[in-house]
């Protein structure tokens, strides 16, 4: 039987996502909460089910991103962010056990960076940072072609970095927001968008604070462009000018002329970049 289609899967700490994938296009999807404080074995079942809703006889693999470090080998995930059960999970194993395909994991913000690089703003270049801008800092990083995952996947890891008073992710992330003003950032969000000049204040100092975040991973990674995702992204027009005059320090200007920063606009571009993990259809 002809197989030629991939799923890939987007697991956050709130929700999940899959996506069928045929041709670079996707052709079903669903998604649905997860119950963050729930067992492990609830979990387990609720992204099973979210599989299970576009799965088909078609289906040749699945790709999932996970918001943790992975043992991308045996897929084994380690500590997940905001699901506190999953501490050591063999997910591999239970995913290839339920649904008969290979099953490939591996970490949630390499998934953005490869799904960018194959799919999105990064065609074209060989050298690329992706940036998931939401609870946390998660950071990508394609060099020479390839994805880079480090031995415990947990390679481009900066908002881990100390920094300041905390760690760069405190003040580059979603969690800015609520730490410094007590204010979730959709809410800001929208406060910007009418104009609110509290809220266009707030957003410029995290531009600030984006600008370190960003220089950090060119002096590290020396990428030939950044894309920046997730929730926090989509404020762009209003942090934007803060982060471009924070790089102006940046001390190699020729370099960071060539640069291209930019958010990302690719819909979906997590579940075909966890599509990607897999070889075993040509996307």
């Amino acid at each position: 039987m002809n197989k030629q289609a991939l799923v890939g899967v987007d697991l956050g700490g709130t929700n999940v996502r899959a996506g069928k994938i045929s041709g670079q296009k996707i052709t079903a999807h669903s998604a649905r909460p997860i119950t963050a404080q729930g067992s492990q074995d609830q979990v387990l079942q609720e992204v099973c089910q979210t599989i299970a809703a576009v799965f088909d006889h078609r289906v040749a693999a699945i790709g999932i991103g996970v918001p943790s470090l992975v043992d991308v080998e045996k897929g084994i995930v380690y500590t997940v962010g905001n699901i506190p059960s999953w501490r050591e999970v063999p997910l591999k194993e239970h995913l290839q056990n339920t649904f008969n395909v290979p099953v490939y994991v591996n970490n949630d913000a390499n998934c953005f960076a490869l799904g960018e690089f194959r799919f999105g703003a990064g065609r074209g270049f060989r050298n690329l940072v992706g940036m998931i801008l939401g609870t946390g800092l998660g950071v990508g990083i394609i060099m020479d072609d390839e994805l880079r995952c480090g031995r415990n996947c947990g390679a481009g890891e900066i908002g881990k970095i100390p920094f300041r008073e905390h760690n760069v992710e405190y003040y580059s992330s979603g969690q800015f927001f609520r730490h410094q003003f007590g204010m979730d950032g959709k809410v800001l969000y929208e406060r910007a968008r009418e104009g609110n000049s509290q809220a266009l204040e707030m957003f410029n100092a995290f531009g600030e604070n984006l600008g370190d975040a960003v220089m950090i991973a060119l002096y590290a990674y020396d990428p030939e462009i950044i894309v920046l995702g997730g929730s926090v992204s989509q404020a762009w027009p209003f942090f934007e000018k803060a982060m471009r005059r924070k790089l102006a320090s940046f001390a190699y200007p020729h370099v960071l002329a060539g640069t291209v920063i930019q958010p990302a606009r690719t819909p979906d571009i997590s579940l075909l970049g966890a599509a990607a993990l897999c070889p075993s259809v040509d996307m």
